[in-house]
């Protein structure tokens, strides 16, 4: 069965995994427009994988309960495979012959729309932490009665 500090642990986890996300996509727009890193090529979206935690991980392969799980974490930080942007720029110093420069595949849209994900997986979290709270302290007051 699970307690009323397995349920806050859990709720943890995943606002300290939801805001790691949030980094992730922080640096994927502030590099948006980065065409040469330390590899010489541009710079390479990244995304966040999550994995759950189990709270007996040694010998299982999935969960049988709810109670089996113990919250969420980052398992790796993965590099987006899809191929870079072309734009034709033949001013930019990045420029191949043709004049074209090879732009990073980070799509502001699309990170905007992961910002925003993760900020409500955040905050629903925050109102689980919350509602435990809130059912701690009634079960308190009706001791009290």
């Amino acid at each position: 069965m699970l307690d009323i500090f397995d349920t806050m642990n859990i709720s943890a986890s995943g606002m300290t995994a939801q805001r790691f996300r949030l980094d992730v996509i922080s640096n994927n727009i502030a590099n948006a427009e980065t065409t040469r890193g330390e590899n010489g090529e541009p710079y390479r979206r990244k995304t966040v994988v999550f994995s759950e935690v189990l709270r007996d991980a040694l010998g299982k392969s999935q969960y049988n309960s709810i109670e089996d799980l113990n919250g969420v974490e980052v398992s790796r930080v993965a590099e987006d495979m899809r191929p870079f942007k072309m734009v034709y720029d033949p001013s930019h110093p990045d420029a191949d012959g043709e004049g074209y420069v090879k732009m990073p595949n980070v799509n502001v849209m699309r990170e905007m729309v992961d910002l925003i994900g993760a900020q409500r997986a955040y905050e629903a979290n925050v109102s689980s932490i919350n509602a435990t709270k809130a059912f701690a302290n009634a079960a308190l007051r009706i001791g009290r009665g």
